[in-house]
């Protein structure tokens, strides 16, 4: 799975010489915590929530109301926007792009092209949204976790013992809890709920397992 495929093409962004105060009202529509700044279709810069409320005078300020909308309207967007903007490319893998959301502690990446056009944006909802679909979570079935040798062959053979049954495998993962453990556990989603005699054999063949659920 790529950026591209979890990516929100429908991009609300703002101009640099657009006023803080449209921003503010932007981000208070849309729900967003962020907007990319775009010049001539290309990315400039990033302004977020907190850089706004950074530049907003405190609730103790002796401005009037009119005094703060008149500062609000003459700030412009490219006097706080952050020009040093973390981004990705359509075409790197979603792993990647979830490792940088979290080694740069930001909620979104603006994605663009080699000319810095701007194509879209992954926010960390899309990561999110990308791991339930991965998993198939929201997907009817069988979820069966086994705990397995980490040795060459053992996913093999349980994929033939599956395949015994003509039964098939909708999604699977694998993962080492420890990274010194011998160790791992298998998680399976089959797309059907009778898997009672599957469970049998797999005991039989010495696989433990950590848990069964059907949806």
């Amino acid at each position: 799975m790529y950026v591209k495929d979890r990516m929100n093409r429908n991009v609300i962004s703002v101009f640099p010489d657009a006023s803080i105060s449209l921003a503010f009202q932007l981000m208070k529509e849309q729900g967003y915590s962020h907007l990319p700044v775009v010049k001539n279709g290309k990315l400039v810069g990033m302004i977020t929530e907190n850089l706004l409320t950074e530049v907003s005078p405190s609730k103790a300020t002796t401005l009037s109301m009119y005094e703060l909308n008149y500062l609000l309207s003459k700030t412009k967007v490219a006097d706080i926007m952050n020009e040093e903007v973390i981004t990705v490319q359509p075409e790197m893998i979603i792993e990647e792009a979830a490792t940088l959301l979290r080694d740069k502690m930001v909620d979104a990446l603006p994605v663009i092209d080699e000319h810095s056009q701007l194509l879209g944006i992954l926010t960390r909802t899309d990561i999110i949204d990308a791991f339930i679909k991965l998993m198939g979570i929201n997907e009817p079935g069988t979820r069966i976790v086994l705990e397995v040798k980490d040795e060459a062959g053992a996913l093999a053979e349980i994929l033939g013992i599956i395949k015994s049954y003509g039964l098939s495998i909708s999604h699977i993962s694998s993962f080492n809890l420890n990274m010194d453990d011998e160790n791992q556990e298998i998680i399976m989603r089959l797309n059907t709920l009778e898997v009672d005699d599957l469970l049998n054999t797999l005991q039989t063949k010495g696989y433990k397992i950590l848990s069964v659920q059907k949806k």
